[in-house]
């Protein structure tokens, strides 16, 4: 894919329409104990509160419905995924009558693996991290009748942008939106509901500081791959920025914040602490994100993108706990 332009208002409602025959719109709250911690008045978007715990479901929805009226002879679909894009694809093409196949790295969360397979997912374990499990998906990915997932694609942005929709109009004038960065779906499908309902809102992306891809690729103006790493933010564990999303990115974000694990590993207690809501490594990112801001935006209204909150229970025991 080289170019991809930003759905309309028009276009994300008729998608929303399909997300709406899976699950409902998700609430957005504002949290007193998070407003004090971060000094100014702050939403949160919870999308960990979806069917399979994450956003990501909203944009397989939508995909797999224009897959089955553009390709009626596909019986399976193949994903790559660190978890929660794996579970939204089971999740949507069992629900169409099709097969899937989930391909995940090696050490993947077995939690999130427990999960693909509950939904109907046949797991295929290869590579070290993302990158190179979207590789071997797209080998394996073979035939008439079986088809790759992207992820990153015009249909997964115009269901994602469903949430972004439904917290601009909850939540007007806001200053400012924080949204991870993982492959991509997600902050573009913000910027989308940005520009059709709060134009003077600044979209900021989060990134993890041991896998800043996008990040050095938005200062440079052009991709900038990285190094394989460890994060604890499984979302945003991305090397290789999609072209597509990087130009879109680049022309519609204000900034992009690097974050650390240990900064997340806070956010997550601080989740925890004042709304009492789970927040994997990557759904927390926006809150450290806010956190590490916390002089440059207080007083103002920003919204945080809890994207998901599937972490493994020994992991967030661990992160309760500090060790």
């Amino acid at each position: 894919m080289s170019e991809v332009s930003l759905p309309t208002l028009e276009e994300i409602e008729s998608a929303a329409q399909i997300v709406y025959r899976a699950m409902p719109p998700t609430p957005q709250y504002r949290w007193p104990l998070l407003c004090e911690r971060t000094g100014c008045s702050v939403w949160v978007k919870h999308e960990n509160h979806t069917p399979i715990g994450s956003f990501k479901l909203r944009g397989a929805l939508v995909a797999v419905d224009r897959l089955r009226r553009a390709k009626p002879h596909v019986t399976e679909v193949v994903a790559a995924t660190r978890g929660n894009y794996g579970q939204s694809v089971a999740f949507a093409a069992r629900r169409a009558g099709l097969a899937v196949t989930v391909v995940m790295p090696a050490g993947n969360s077995r939690e999130k693996n427990e999960a693909m397979r509950a939904f109907g997912a046949r797991l295929a374990e290869h590579g070290r991290d993302f990158d190179e499990a979207c590789a071997h998906a797209a080998r394996i990915a073979v035939g008439d009748r079986v088809h790759l997932m992207p992820s990153f694609s015009l249909e997964l942005v115009l269901g994602v942008a469903s949430y972004g929709v439904e917290l601009f109009r909850a939540v007007p004038d806001l200053d400012a939106v924080y949204v991870p960065i993982g492959l991509g779906s997600g902050i573009c499908g913000v910027m989308a509901a940005r520009n059709a309902l709060s134009p003077a809102t600044a979209v900021i992306g989060v990134v993890s500081a041991a896998m800043p891809a996008y990040q050095r690729s938005f200062a440079a103006g052009e991709a900038r791959a990285t190094g394989p790493a460890a994060t604890i933010a499984d979302g945003m564990a991305v090397r290789v920025p999609d072209e597509a999303a990087l130009a879109l990115i680049l022309a519609g974000v204000d900034r992009v914040v690097a974050v650390s694990d240990a900064e997340m590993r806070a956010a997550m207690r601080a989740y925890y602490t004042d709304t009492h809501n789970l927040a994997e490594g990557a759904g927390a990112g926006p809150l450290a994100a806010l956190l590490q801001e916390r002089s440059r935006m207080r007083g103002t209204r920003a919204a945080l993108v809890l994207s998901g909150g599937n972490i493994d229970r020994q992991l967030f025991a661990e992160v309760l706990t500090g060790s």
